[in-house]
């Protein structure tokens, strides 16, 4: 059975994904309190596929190789995104790791701008310019140093842009709902790879723990990536930017509420400018002279109608055979 689902549900997914992922820099912080970055990932991931995988295993039986390695491949990116953020959250706070992962949104035009080699619109050019103002304000200390924790949540914004628009090229050619599933049980696999490599491996300690893998792993990975899959086949990327744009107002909002977060004066004047630059970037103008649809000419066929209009055109651009 084919999972429908119109823009406006596409929509409210990807909000509902932001809240559930402004709440894993929380999670990730209060989880790293009795484990290990790599081992955290493992943990989390892995609960997520052996949720995810029973409900849509009869889909996950006819995979095919293709599926398989694109699936190994963006679980491969993510995990290198969310270890480079989870490293970050040693040492920067909840709230600061949210908005400088936010500035994947603008990232992915930027990317986009060196592989098409086209010049970035106005309202793009403005969005980097604005987020290079806020990351400045929010990660330079008043030695000028750039912290170590912003500087690898900074890389993980990168890697996270890059993941967007493998994404994006991905679902449109393969199962979105395959691809979330099996995306996740990859992620999961290099934790248990690289943990046993370079960690020693643990269970959740104590009720927080377990609180954080287990919200970690049913909210943010398997609601949120497998939602995120489909439902960016049903909306625009720049509709996407924006409403991920709301992921790091949550981060903050719940590093407040349960870690007593504060970024201090030049910490909120650079997030709001990293906001204002996600919102800016993902803006796009609407032509008010836009050229209507010919109306249908009464008492004619369709196709005696597109007949002399190929006629018109040819005769008005001067394209016309010659005779």
């Amino acid at each position: 059975m084919k999972l429908r689902m119109t823009k406006k549900t596409a929509d409210l997914a990807i909000a509902l994904v932001s809240a559930g992922w402004g709440s894993s820099y929380l999670l990730m912080k209060t989880g790293l309190d009795g484990m290990e970055p790599f081992t955290l990932i493992a943990w989390r991931f892995l609960l997520a596929f052996a949720l995810t995988a029973p409900l849509f295993w009869r889909r996950l039986r006819g995979t095919n190789l293709k599926t398989l390695g694109e699936s190994a491949a963006l679980g491969f990116v993510m995990f290198v995104m969310l270890s480079l953020l989870i490293k970050g959250l040693e040492t920067t706070t909840a709230s600061s790791a949210g908005f400088l992962t936010s500035a994947m949104v603008v990232f992915v035009p930027m990317i986009q701008i060196v592989l098409t080699r086209r010049a970035p619109s106005i309202a793009t050019a403005a969005g980097i310019l604005l987020t290079i103002g806020g990351i400045a304000l929010l990660t330079l200390q008043h030695s000028l140093t750039f912290e170590s924790g912003s500087a690898m949540c900074l890389a993980g914004a990168f890697i996270y842009a890059i993941h967007i628009i493998m994404t994006n090229r991905f679902s449109k050619r393969s199962d979105g709902l395959t691809l979330g599933v099996l995306q996740i049980g990859f992620i999961g696999l290099f934790g248990l790879i690289f943990g046993f490599g370079f960690e020693t491996p643990s269970m959740p300690q104590g009720t927080q723990g377990w609180v954080s893998v287990i919200g970690l792993a049913v909210i943010c990975s398997a609601f949120g990536y497998i939602v995120q899959t489909i439902a960016q086949k049903h909306t625009t990327p720049e509709r996407i930017g924006v409403l991920f744009s709301l992921e790091p107002v949550f981060a903050a909002l719940f590093g407040f509420l349960f870690l007593g977060e504060m970024l201090g004066a030049q910490g909120y004047v650079g997030a709001v400018l990293i906001l204002a630059g996600v919102l800016v970037s993902g803006y796009k103008k609407t032509s008010k002279f836009s050229i209507p649809k010919p109306p249908r000419i009464p008492g004619r066929s369709r196709r005696a109608v597109s007949r002399v209009r190929v006629q018109e055109a040819e005769l008005g651009s001067g394209t016309g055979s010659g005779a």
